[in-house]
């Protein structure tokens, strides 16, 4: 009853707020299209479309009814909807400075921390991208790939060898978190990884929900998570500030073996670039769940489409093979030889087209926005969701087909901001070029060391929120000789 109580009062509190927002935005062209109920809107339909993997086709019957601009309600906040190459260049990802801001839905924000990068716009957002975009250069990634190389050995033979079936997304989410861990955070295996993965499990749950912090709901349990694993990550900052300290280091930078130390380094010497604790802590965060969910997701959906395209399957073995042939037995992979994997990773831009991981996401208007003939009101959410473009077929032919070749630099270029994946412009992930290593690292070793063919007929996928198989795709692994 109290909870019945509870929430009558705060739906009529949030219908007020509501109400009088959309007032100050009567007098303006708005987009087409209808609200919905207050605070929700349409956020559960879309949910529920994301959970049947149907979310493109919601979309789509919005874009044929109102056109490629229309308005809604998503998580709380009145939303506008936008499709298109043009408008993903004009109002996401390259908008005009002081138009648009990173602020994502309330849930993902709380749950991730308020000064993560998804959050940061203007000279914060520069500093913070800076950041993390120097400790990521090529430079580094050289030295990671013999870590990673034995990394990715150690768990198959720990998970995969022995075993006549596994299931994918578990073991590639448990590779993905022990990589990232143990290179970008130098988090070895022990108490601390095993309590910061059940807290980030719990964490991804409630990532995109309806931000209503009552006990039973998804959004509380994130909360709950997300603060354990932030004082957690704090503590790990402070002994590890206490043994640079100890250390005295001299040769600062090339002492900066993990991520966590070179931002604690500039926190101490720069104070212009440098980070905060709560900076550092919130996108040591967003880093390991972008690390843990969207590198696995695409990891376990590259296995299902070897499995189902014999073709391709062929044609990355060979390329394979052929780096094998050139190793001496045992001997670990170099950047040299990740870099011959131009094939593996036209499979890999592909699989991303047809299944991003990450749906899409939204910014914030800071003014008014014209945008053809509607405005986009200061302060209204702006949702784009990626496979819009990636399934658009004026700009992929035949967009349903699985055709690694659309990546070849030889075809016509992919209209800019078509393929937005890793988002694009200046709000590219700083992390591409380290899930691109990674990727191509595991795929090397799981297709020289086993052939599989999948084990589940009543295989589909699900988005809650990200995509995954909805049974984790089980397979029958072969080892090979």
């Amino acid at each position: 009853m109290i909870t019945v109580i509870i929430l009558l009062v705060l739906t009529i509190f949030l219908f007020h707020r509501f109400r009088t927002r959309l007032s100050s935005s009567a007098a303006k062209n708005l987009p087409p299209g209808a609200l919905g109920v207050p605070f929700i809107g349409q956020s559960l339909s879309l949910l529920g479309a994301m959970r049947t993997n149907t979310a493109e086709k919601w979309l789509q019957k919005r874009v044929d009814k109102y056109g490629p601009v229309s308005k809604m309600t998503l998580f709380g906040k009145p939303t506008v909807f936008i499709h298109g190459a043009a408008a993903n260049k004009a109002v996401v990802f390259s908008g005009e400075e002081g138009t648009v801001s990173n602020r994502q839905v309330e849930s993902l924000k709380m749950i991730l921390g308020k000064r993560n990068l998804t959050e940061l716009s203007g000279e914060d957002h520069k500093r913070v991208r800076g950041a993390l975009v120097w400790f990521l250069r090529p430079q580094t990634l050289r030295s990671y790939v013999g870590k990673m190389d034995g990394e990715v050995r150690r768990h198959l033979n720990m998970y995969w060898h022995g075993n006549n079936e596994v299931t994918v997304a578990p073991l590639m989410k448990t590779l993905t978190f022990d990589i990232i861990c143990s290179l970008l955070f130098g988090i070895e295996e022990g108490t601390t990884r095993k309590s910061i993965i059940e807290c980030f499990k719990t964490m991804v749950d409630g990532i995109w929900s309806i931000p209503i912090n009552l006990p039973f709901t998804r959004y509380n349990h994130s909360l709950k998570a997300s603060a354990k694993a932030q004082q957690i990550l704090k503590q790990l900052l402070k002994d590890k500030a206490k043994v640079m300290e100890e250390e005295k280091e001299s040769e600062v930078e090339e002492n900066d073996k993990d991520l966590i130390s070179y931002l604690l380094r500039i926190k101490n010497k720069d104070k212009e670039q440098a980070l905060s604790e709560e900076e550092i802590v919130h996108n040591i965060i967003l880093l390991m769940i972008a690390g843990h969910d969207t590198t696995s997701i695409l990891l376990t959906l590259m296995l299902r489409v070897l499995a189902t395209n014999p073709t391709v399957y062929a044609a990355v073995l060979q390329e394979h093979e052929e780096i094998g042939r050139s190793k001496e037995r045992g001997e670990a992979l170099t950047w040299e030889d990740v870099s011959k994997m131009k094939y593996t990773w036209r499979v890999a831009m592909e699989t991303l087209r047809l299944y991003p991981p990450v749906f899409g996401g939204f910014r914030v208007a800071l003014k008014d926005i014209q945008l053809g003939a509607y405005t986009i009101p200061k302060g209204w959410q702006i949702f784009w969701a990626a496979p819009m473009t990636h399934l658009d077929e004026t700009i992929f032919g035949d967009p349903q087909k699985f055709e690694p070749s659309r990546f070849d630099q030889n075809q016509t270029p992919i209209p800019p901001f078509s393929f937005i994946a890793f988002g694009g412009g200046p709000r590219i992930c700083p992390g591409y070029e380290f899930a691109k290593l990674e990727t191509l690292v595991t795929i090397h070793y799981l297709i020289t060391q086993f052939t599989w063919n999948l084990s589940c007929s009543q295989d589909f996928l699900t988005r809650d929120p990200t995509l995954m198989p909805n049974k984790g795709l089980p397979i029958q692994i072969f080892p090979k000789s």
